[in-house]
């Protein structure tokens, strides 16, 4: 089962950074995807970025060119952390932050298992 750990949020004020970082463990999968979430008090959880084991980025286009999320699996292959380092950020950027792992099995269903959230806090 993969466990992800979730830190790095924040108060900042607008037009600061930010780094979050998600660290998932007990990976046993070769092709899977990482991606964070946002959701907002009232709101819908909402995309934000991706990143799949190959290294192809996606982005949401509330966050292109502000965003960019990389990853670092090179320590151990059970474990892979992926970094969401905001910047230029944003007062309707505060929200709660879900890092999410992705896999989809060869029955083709799909795993996923989410963090706990960390939260961002943009004050203007």
């Amino acid at each position: 089962q993969v466990q992800l750990v979730e830190s790095g949020g924040g108060s900042v004020q607008a037009g600061g950074s930010l780094r979050l970082s998600c660290t998932a463990s007990g990976i046993r999968f070769n092709n899977y995807d990482m991606s964070w979430y946002r959701q907002a008090p009232g709101q819908e959880r909402d995309f934000v970025s991706a990143i799949d084991s190959d290294g192809r980025t996606s982005y949401a286009d509330s966050v292109m060119g502000r965003v960019t999320i990389s990853q670092d699996n090179s320590q151990d292959n059970a474990k892979n952390t992926v970094y969401l380092q905001m910047n230029s950020l944003k007062p309707e950027d505060t929200a709660m932050y879900y890092c999410k792992f992705h896999f989809t099995t060869v029955y083709r269903t799909d795993y996923n298992a989410w963090g706990q959230g960390t939260q961002v806090t943009v004050s203007s």
